[in-house]
């Protein structure tokens, strides 16, 4: 039969009930008469098989993992995937963004809800753990092109683990900064592989996803030089289409107000005193909780000085200090290049000490964040609402929804003050105007406005609140004012004639429920 190897290279059926029984692979073949070439045939045919059976296993388990993480959080939504998911939803009904949906990030960060409808729960969290994996596969294929496999596995278990246990509101939402990664890993492996003008497509996407993929294009020169002008070109192209596209739509100018010329005014307003010392803080604590990758990387480093991977790095933390804020979720810039770093670092220890050095260095946020995904899948499991204090918003957006399902027309219209898009993704309702939150009316962003009043963007922001006089929505929502009444919608007077035409309903523990007065 054809693809049938002949009787000479076929292994004796004893060999492998030999070997279970731990007799070595070489003396089972002696044992039945195999001698010379056909004995590293054999070996290497087991080998190879024996290899893609361990990886295979590494990666269900590591998927494994990555899914019942992102499972536990079907329940809530995080804010950083809130505005992108309700966006999605106008998007989906025919809105355009920008033109039609006021959107402060690059354009790629809604459109990717479009792949799965937008819809939240478990496909939302399914979604998240693809993309995670994905990001991991990307880790295991770049470590191993540049060193062996067993880069590669390290570089996809490390990844995946602080994939999972780390900051959750940093980890689980498909936000502007997590969807970089994936385009980042890939720019870089294409870059490896002396592939610069798809390295440079790699980056542009990563661009129309953040404004920091600039910083993942610098890394590819990097490893692309002297190959420049292939990788510019690779990263104009997916950003030239998108400009193509926003023009033929007439969002070009909207999308530079809003995703340009407001994050800027937004960075270069620091949100704590001394942004200096806070950076320093932050950036020690990250550390601390990723010290695995910090040893492996300083181990890499050390031995091998080779100045690119450090200067990667150096790279990816320019990003995370750009606008002086350091939240968590800003660290997954500088993520990949010690995690690819940490992989070869390992590796260059003795194998029983580097697996040592690593579980005593990860003990630390596994045991951090680790319980909280088991008391959410309990809560989860059991039907109950979660009491941790970091979904507190998102619960009570949840009870705000139900009031307003049950006092609202399945056409009516709904506008939400404050920063509270979840509201429009639970309860389906369209928005009555394009803007979807206040920060454009307050000009105050919404990483301060619940405790904090100092405007920051003024360019607009008395035409949008006129914008909003000018509406007429069934359903008012207010989820601001009870945490900030310096911000609350009484305090504007554009608005103060507008608001006497609705009445309240009921109140949640942070929100008021509004509907408007009936005529006469």
């Amino acid at each position: 039969m054809k693809g049938t190897p002949p009787e000479s290279q076929k292994l004796p059926e004893p060999v492998a009930w030999r070997f279970v029984n731990r007799i070595t692979f070489r003396d089972a073949l002696e044992l039945n008469g195999i001698h010379g070439p056909s004995v590293y045939r054999a070996r290497r045919a087991w080998q190879l098989q024996y290899g893609i059976l361990r990886r295979s296993l590494f990666f269900a388990g590591l998927f494994a993992l990555l899914l019942a993480a992102h499972l536990a959080h079907s329940a809530a939504l995080w804010e950083g995937e809130t505005l992108p998911l309700a966006s999605a939803l106008q998007m989906i009904r025919g809105s355009v963004l920008y033109r039609d949906v006021w959107f402060d990030k690059p354009p790629l960060v809604p459109a990717v809800y479009l792949l799965w409808g937008a819809r939240i729960g478990p496909v939302l969290r399914v979604a998240g753990a693809v993309y995670a994996m994905l990001a991991c596969l990307l880790a295991y294929l770049l470590a191993t092109r540049l060193w062996t496999r067993r880069e590669g596995l390290w570089a996809a278990g490390l990844l995946g683990f602080f994939l999972t246990f780390d900051t959750h509101s940093a980890m689980l939402p498909l936000a502007a900064d997590m969807l970089l990664l994936a385009p980042h890993l890939a720019a870089i492996l294409l870059a490896v592989r002396r592939q610069a003008f798809w390295s440079g497509v790699a980056a542009g996407i990563g661009f129309l996803f953040n404004a920091k993929g600039v910083f993942v294009l610098a890394a590819c020169l990097l490893f692309a030089w002297p190959d420049a002008l292939a990788l510019l070109a690779g990263f104009a192209v997916p950003n030239l289409i998108a400009l193509a596209w926003l023009a033929g739509h007439g969002s070009l100018a909207a999308w530079f107000e809003q995703a340009w010329r407001w994050p800027a005014q937004y960075a270069a307003s620091p949100i704590v005193a001394d942004p200096v010392w806070n950076g320093v803080l932050r950036t020690v604590n990250w550390l601390g909780f990723h010290a695995a990758l910090a040893v492996g990387a300083a181990v890499f480093w050390w031995r091998t000085r080779d100045w690119k991977f450090l200067a990667w790095a150096l790279l990816g933390y320019a990003g995370v200090v750009l606008g002086w804020r350091f939240f968590p979720r800003y660290y997954l810039l500088l993520l990949p290049s010690l995690t690819i770093a940490a992989a070869r670092g390992f590796t260059l220890i003795r194998p029983r000490a580097a697996a040592a050095i690593a579980v005593l260095l990860l003990i630390v946020p596994l045991i951090r964040f680790g319980p909280r995904y088991a008391m959410l899948a309990s809560d989860l499991i059991h039907g109950r609402q979660s009491e941790w204090s970091d979904l507190a918003l998102d619960a009570d957006s949840r009870d705000a929804s139900q009031i307003v399902l049950a006092n609202a027309r399945s056409d009516a219209t709904l506008y939400v003050w404050g920063y509270r898009p979840e509201i429009y993704v639970y309860t389906k309702l369209r928005p009555a105007i394009r803007f979807l939150d206040s920060q454009a009316m307050t000009g105050v962003p919404a990483d301060r406005h619940l405790s904090q009043s100092q405007v920051v963007l003024t360019s607009g922001t008395r035409e949008a609140r006129a914008t909003l006089a000018q509406s007429r929505p069934d359903i008012l929502v207010d989820g601001l004012s009870l945490y900030n009444p310096a911000l609350s919608m009484s305090k504007y007077a554009e608005l103060r004639p507008w608001l006497a035409g609705y009445v309240e309903i009921a109140r949640s523990k942070g929100t008021v429920i509004y509907k408007r007065r009936p005529p006469g």
